[in-house]
């Protein structure tokens, strides 16, 4: 019984190790992965638009390029764009 609770403990650790490292938004993304847009996160329709513009819509491959004092360079569609932090962290990935 001892060893099933040492288990149970173990587990309990690994999954919330990995909660604390699930990515939810672009803010959060690694640099060079690809990551597929769930949702545009956002009240603000003219956010919505302009991100609209760029390519960042539901179902697309978008890619962080680099980070730099809180700017964002990814990449959508062949082509790169500079966001800010409030932009990246409505997109859902």
């Amino acid at each position: 019984m001892e060893s099933a609770i040492r288990n149970d403990t173990m587990i309990g650790a690994i999954s919330r190790k990995d909660y604390n490292g699930y990515v939810t938004n672009l803010a959060q993304a690694n640099i060079n992965a690809e990551y597929i847009i769930k949702e545009i996160q956002t009240n603000d329709i003219d956010m919505k638009d302009f991100l609209f513009t760029l390519g960042c819509y539901e179902g697309e491959t978008i890619t962080v390029i680099s980070i730099l004092a809180e700017n964002f360079v990814i990449a959508v569609k062949d082509a790169r764009y500079s966001i800010d932090i409030d932009l990246a962290k409505t997109i859902i990935i």
